[in-house]
């Protein structure tokens, strides 16, 4: 089997979709005739026709209105932000219309949002927010975050887990890349990481939290997120509230500061949590 890139597996899962359904829709900005921001949705218009491959007005507000309408009527609608930061724009039809629908009168929205997410290339402060925990807030939506060219591809396969015994570090999105690398350093120092990729934050699959928490009992929490009200905090509730007995040692949170992101590349890798970053939170867990 050939390799692809993460890109290539979310354009092929939604190609293999709308093939398969015709109620599936694509809308968003350039997703048609220039094929997507990233490319993602190169072709897309020359197989299906503009009736399910919709270019959108520079509107978010209005045009995940128009997803939510038409989900209601019967179609399958995706969403494409070019930028997860723009969702900020469709933040009232996503949280006091479409997550609330199904509770006032029934009525299921079935639309998918999609959109790149955090820094690490340079695009400042507008093009490289983690706002996952807005929504993770909201009940009534879910919320999942690949890390994986599989996961992006489906979220069909079980989540990643590297078996350690000294800490159990979980993490999500882009960061379990950094905690992977982290875990290869600490192993040349006999400390061994048990990486958990959460893959989805809303719902939470807090039994695997728990379990692993049970045998390991020392915690790393990262995530590109800023830390304040971040999902650190609310996994570091359940743990104390559920696992406290278990825990041998305070509970580390590896995140990025409370701050914008910033445009300088300097700065940006400052704020973007690293692979040292990591590796300093497990050698304070064992005193060194």
């Amino acid at each position: 089997m050939s390799e692809i890139t993460y890109l290539e597996a979310i354009r092929q899962a939604m190609w293999d979709e709308m093939e398969r359904d015709e109620r599936v829709v694509l809308l968003g900005e350039d997703v048609g005739l220039y094929g997507g921001a990233f490319k993602v949705t190169a072709g897309f218009l020359e197989k299906f026709g503009s009736e399910r491959i919709i270019d959108t007005p520079i509107s978010e507000e209005g045009f995940t209105g128009v997803a939510i309408g038409a989900a209601f009527n019967g179609l399958r609608p995706i969403v494409e932000f070019q930028f997860i930061d723009f969702i900020a724009n469709a933040f009232n039809m996503v949280t006091n219309f479409a997550a609330k629908s199904r509770y006032r009168w029934g009525a299921g929205v079935p639309i998918v949002m999609r959109g790149p997410t955090g820094g690490g290339v340079r695009a400042g402060p507008f093009h490289s927010q983690n706002p996952e925990m807005h929504f993770v807030h909201t009940p009534g939506i879910k919320v999942v975050v690949p890390a994986t060219v599989a996961d992006a591809f489906g979220l069909m396969k079980s989540a990643i887990r590297r078996r350690g015994k000294h800490i159990v570090l979980i993490t999500y999105g882009a960061m379990l890349y950094t905690a992977l690398e982290a875990a290869e350093v600490l192993a040349g120092e006999s400390i061994e990481l048990e990486v958990i990729d959460l893959r989805s934050l809303v719902p939470l699959d807090k039994e695997c939290i728990l379990e692993a928490v049970g045998r390991i009992n020392k915690v790393i929490l990262l995530h590109e997120d800023t830390r304040t009200g971040g999902m650190a905090g609310e996994i570091a509730a359940i743990i104390v509230e559920e696992a406290f007995d278990d825990l041998d040692g305070p509970i580390r949170r590896v995140t990025a500061p409370d701050t914008p992101v910033p445009s300088a590349a300097s700065l940006e890798d400052a704020f973007i949590p690293q692979v040292e970053d990591v590796v300093s939170a497990a050698r304070e867990l064992f005193g060194y």
